[in-house]
């Protein structure tokens, strides 16, 4: 498991230093590798398959003008995370969309699941989108992209206090909103 780690941990420096010569099959590979977390993190703050796709496409060709100024592989990581978060707030500040979405734009599962409530999952969704930008971002980073406070806490720069603080405040208005719109829907029926 160390060694393949390390295997991509080179593979990735060894493109890197390849894109910063201007060698684009290089740069595609760093695509690649990175494609699915940008795209995860504007997705799941935007709720716009489309509006993800464009924003993933303008963080790549930031990217690719800015090469020369990333410095590692973990430092790639560390500004794509970073370049998608801020784009994602200019996103839902520039444009207070209607959530209408067509049949073939509907969401995709991210992850295979047992026994999933799809009205749950949606009030969920809809329930998230109600918090205000930097909670929304530190709720799908830790749950969706599965980072650390402290993590979180680097790329928004942050005091990682302030992320747990921020995640603790940001659960609990999630879980009144749910109580309270199940115990709704318990009525609608009951």
């Amino acid at each position: 498991m160390e060694q393949t780690a390390a295997f991509e941990d080179d593979r990735l420096k060894l493109a890197l230093n390849q894109a910063l010569t201007g060698d684009a099959q290089a740069f595609a590979e760093l695509v690649r590798q990175h494609q699915g977390m940008v795209f995860s993190i504007a997705y799941h703050f935007l709720q716009d398959r489309s509006l993800a796709e464009d924003l993933a496409q303008e963080v790549f060709l930031e990217l690719f003008q800015s090469i020369d100024r990333i410095q590692s592989p973990a430092h790639l990581t560390y500004w794509l995370r970073k370049v998608t978060s801020n784009r994602c707030i200019d996103q839902g500040r520039k444009k207070q969309r209607r959530r209408e979405m067509a049949l073939e734009e509907a969401p995709e599962p991210v992850t295979a699941s047992g026994q999933t409530d799809p009205m749950l999952l949606e009030r969920l969704q809809q329930s998230l989108a109600t918090l205000p930008e930097k909670q929304r971002l530190v709720v799908i980073m830790r749950f969706q992209e599965g980072l650390g406070p402290a993590e979180i806490a680097e790329v928004l720069e942050m005091p990682v206090n302030t992320v747990k603080s921020t995640l603790h405040r940001s659960l609990a208005d999630l879980r009144k909103g749910l109580t309270r719109k199940i115990r709704e829907v318990r009525y609608a029926f009951f």
